[in-house]
């Protein structure tokens, strides 16, 4: 059944938080994602409510309204008045800091996730009845055991590395057996290396689990671990899809660039499957006709390829999406280099179009490949596939009533935002009314 938030709540005059998804069932990473089954990521910047949606559903913080159920079982809900204590809720939480104790050993700290010898666990009693300190203690060791933390049990926090105070933090939380987990950007503080070794260790330990949700920035965490993702902007769900066809297809601006989208340019339609750049003065032509309402064009810094040599201006063929005359340069840019940045194993090539005259279209494109891809001169044009073209809109968002509505617009993303704040900061936005309804 899944997990279900449809919730509201105003944190200040600048900012409220106005969510509504579902879960799906477990196993829906079957699409060959890799990522956790019934694993959904929220990917949003910094600030974007991410954070305080988790602290809804854990019951840390009280929405003003709305409804949170787990399975069917519900943990809060306004109109009936239910708001389940956190205890209660059977919801594991890792906090993006951890939250270890620091004057209790490892074995404390994790039993400490249990409610304590002579008492229910959870709320709950275990086989029916309480469980004992001694029972407590086996549990814990069988959880220090699998996480590698045998002969650790009596050291502190400050006595351990970032891994191994990350992995006591989940055995705390997961020795509850609780029925979801968040995970609260639980990579931020590693270095790379370890951060990596943790998320394979993450796909094995939480592979069989039906709900978690897991908050990040980070575009490589959510396509590495989530089946789901769910695009988070300014307190609202842009959209929510299987993690392969989010980023294959993200349908909007701001959902582009959270996915890593580094070039996008506002375009103007010229044929059915022609669009015009108007950013980078670029022509370009598409392998299906071009929907009415895109307002952008996308292009991955990755599907830039080297023209083939000789080629020329006059683009032909196939991979220019279909039959051309002569003279028709769609999907090639000659390219004047203005920046090269040099990383370990990728090069990143910042550039213009050469043959734009006019200023407003020398809009600076990004290109990166591999340093092993064997291109050991500069190339002179660069082709993007029709496929790899990326059909975008932007959003507005607009009051209607009560409620809150999304719809298309051409203008500048950052125009949508100050929209939003101008809004929030006079009290035009209205709390009382229904849930808005995410863009998607």
């Amino acid at each position: 059944m899944g997990i279900r938030v449809s919730i509201r709540k105003r944190f200040s005059r600048s900012f409220s938080l106005e969510i509504n998804f579902e879960t799906a069932d477990s196993g829906l990473a079957a699409d060959g994602s890799g990522g956790i089954a019934g694993c959904l990521g929220i990917l949003g910047a910094s600030g974007c409510g991410k954070s305080m949606t988790l602290k809804c559903i854990a019951g840390i913080e009280t929405p003003d309204e709305g409804h949170i159920s787990v399975n069917g079982r519900v943990l809060f809900d306004s109109s009936k008045k239910i708001n389940l204590k956190p205890q209660l809720r059977r919801v594991g939480y890792l906090f993006q800091n951890y939250a270890l104790f620091p004057r209790m050993t490892v074995l404390e700290n994790i039993t400490a996730g249990l409610s304590g010898a002579g008492r229910p666990l959870a709320g709950r009693s275990l086989a029916g009845r309480s469980m004992t300190k001694g029972e407590a203690k086996k549990k814990a060791r069988d959880w220090l055991e699998q996480f590698g933390l045998i002969g650790l049990e009596r050291r502190y926090p400050n006595q351990l590395s970032g891994g191994q105070q990350q992995r006591v933090a989940l055995a705390r939380m997961l020795i509850r057996e609780p029925e979801v987990i968040l995970l609260d950007e639980p990579f931020s503080a590693l270095d790379t290396n370890l951060r990596e070794l943790m998320q394979l260790q993450f796909l094995e330990l939480l592979k069989t689990r039906s709900d978690v949700i897991m908050v990040t920035h980070s575009r490589d965490e959510a396509y590495r671990l989530c089946a789901e993702v769910l695009a988070m902007d300014g307190g609202r769900v842009l959209g929510k899809k299987p993690t392969k066809e989010l980023f294959a297809n993200p349908g909007l601006v701001r959902i582009a660039q959270l996915t890593g989208c580094k070039n996008i340019s506002p375009i103007k339609k010229t044929g059915e499957r022609e669009i015009y750049a108007l950013d980078w003065g670029l022509p370009l032509r598409l392998s299906a006709p071009v929907p009415g309402d895109v307002t952008h064009v996308g292009i991955r810094a990755h599907d830039f390829a080297p023209a083939a040599p000789g080629a020329g201006p006059a683009a032909g063929g196939e991979n220019a999406g279909g039959p051309e005359t002569a003279g028709e340069p769609f999907n090639r840019v000659r390219i004047a280099v203005t920046q090269l940045s040099e990383e370990p194993f990728e090069q990143a090539v910042l550039f213009t179009n050469a043959d734009a005259k006019n200023p407003a279209e020398q809009g600076t494109l990004w290109w990166k490949y591999s340093k092993y891809m064997g291109c050991n001169t500069m190339p002179e044009q660069l082709f993007v596939p029709p496929e790899s073209l990326l059909l975008l809109r932007e959003v507005d968002i607009k009051d209607k009533g009560d409620e809150l509505i999304i719809k298309p617009r051409k203008n500048k993303l950052s125009e949508m935002l100050d929209l939003v704040n101008e809004k929030n900061i006079h009290g035009e936005i209205e709390t009382s009314g229904p849930i808005g309804k995410e863009v998607w």
